[in-house]
């Protein structure tokens, strides 16, 4: 059977067509606080990756960290315990395009393109990946505050490149994050070394593959106006603004950061945004912000996360591409989480896709409506159960171990 898939995924890879629409990767990152939910901060992410590439949903528990960790391409000194995560991976990579920690800290990151890429923020020298910063940010932090910190330092002392695609030495970027926490969420964006970054406390905030950084920037690396100003971005005269004077002219993804502001401003307009309407954000195909696996860079996998401290945080993954067709799963931090091995490459063969991955193309891709509609069923049920379970819940939350993998084998089971 996984034969057959890659076969077929293959030959439809070959049929796409090279227009000015897929051409570029995008993604596309979301966060609402209060006042415009009732329960906490809600947090959405669609990642999309180059067509053969499939993501792994993993889990890693706390651990005591070695001195050093070789990351996708280098190796970096590290200190201190790790934190316990759930990540949605690239399968080839160390680090993760999006993922969580049990401190409630959620990060995703996006491809951006500047205009500053000579010497130490050339990206095509391997350095770390922006998605091994997401990583190294949720193991190490207990707070997002913590998590941008951790990030930052890792970037400005390492530096960011490499090829973000196992196929195209040609495909590489810089990285903007959104980071959250419970009580507040952060946007970092960078160029190189250099960075800015923004709290956001309250509202909603987006971002795409674009800089949105402009005249607030509430911390920032060291010499970043003298820099931008000797590489001659910067006059010094004007009031500096990170998104004009370090964005590159093509601005790939300022058509879907607008979408999604509007998407945004539609669903929060009665202060009762919820984990549902982030699902009907990452699943809107009108404005390109889930792209079918016809596109040259598909939605591989999307994350939704509702981040409480009167309750335990709740964090849905898909695991399988095309939001529209895909179907959410949960995971809660527990003592004792077990996730399943269907959402994981077996025995380390990264030339098959997980099971899940593999099933979902054959059954809701390729064939149609049918299951997809029984699994829809499903995760609305699922949602308000859990809803339910996570308002009366106590300190033992032993009752949501194996939340994740039962939903995951459940999908298997419709699909087999």
């Amino acid at each position: 059977m996984i034969e057959t898939f890659l076969r077929l995924f293959v030959n439809l890879i070959l049929q796409i067509p090279l227009t000015a629409n897929n051409m570029l990767g995008s993604c596309d990152s979301f966060v609402v606080l209060p006042p415009l939910t009732q329960h906490g901060v809600i947090f959405g992410k669609n990642s999309d990756r180059p067509p053969r590439e499939f993501q792994e949903v993993v889990y890693f528990p706390a651990s005591e960290s070695p001195a050093t960790v070789k990351c996708t391409y280098i190796e970096v000194e590290v200190s201190g315990p790790t934190k316990a995560v759930i990540l949605s991976k690239p399968y080839w990579m160390w680090g993760a395009e999006m993922g969580a920690n049990e401190c409630g800290v959620v990060i995703g990151n996006e491809a951006i393109w500047t205009n500053d890429n000579d010497g130490d923020h050339d990206p095509k020298v391997r350095r770390l990946l922006g998605m091994d910063l997401v990583r190294l940010g949720l193991e190490h932090s207990s707070s997002a505050l913590e998590a941008l910190e951790v990030i930052t330092k890792y970037l400005e002392k390492y530096g960011q490149g490499g090829e973000c695609d196992i196929d195209n030495p040609n495909f590489c970027y810089h990285n903007s994050f959104l980071i959250a926490d419970p009580e507040t969420a952060w946007i970092l964006e960078t160029t190189g070394k250099h960075w800015a970054a923004e709290q956001v406390t309250s509202g909603c905030r987006n971002i795409s593959n674009v800089l949105t950084i402009t005249t607030r920037i509430d911390k920032k690396s060291d010499g970043l106006f003298e820099y931008a100003k000797d590489k001659g971005l910067w006059d010094g005269n004007c009031e500096f603004n990170f998104s004009e004077v370090f964005n590159d002219e093509s601005k790939p993804g300022a058509q879907r950061l607008e979408a999604g502001r509007c998407l945004l401003n539609e669903l929060t307009g009665s202060n009762n945004f919820k984990e549902t309407d982030m699902f009907t954000i990452l699943r809107n195909t009108e404005s390109d912000i889930c792209r079918s696996h016809t596109s040259n860079f598909p939605t591989k996998a999307s994350q939704v996360s509702v981040l409480r401290t009167d309750r335990p945080s709740v964090h849905w993954f898909t695991a399988t591409q095309d939001t529209s067709k895909s179907v959410f799963k949960p995971f809660v931090f527990t003592k004792n989480p077990i996730i399943s091995k269907h959402t994981q490459i077996q025995n380390g063969n990264r030339n098959e896709p997980h099971t899940l991955y593999a099933l979902h193309f054959e059954a809701v891709i390729k064939q149609g409506n049918e299951v997809q509609n029984l699994l829809r069923n499903m995760e609305n049920e699922c949602v308000a159960e859990l809803n339910t379970i996570i308002a009366n819940v106590g300190d033992d939350l032993s009752e949501l171990d194996e939340l994740f993998k039962d939903c995951v084998e459940t999908e298997v089971k419709f699909y087999r």
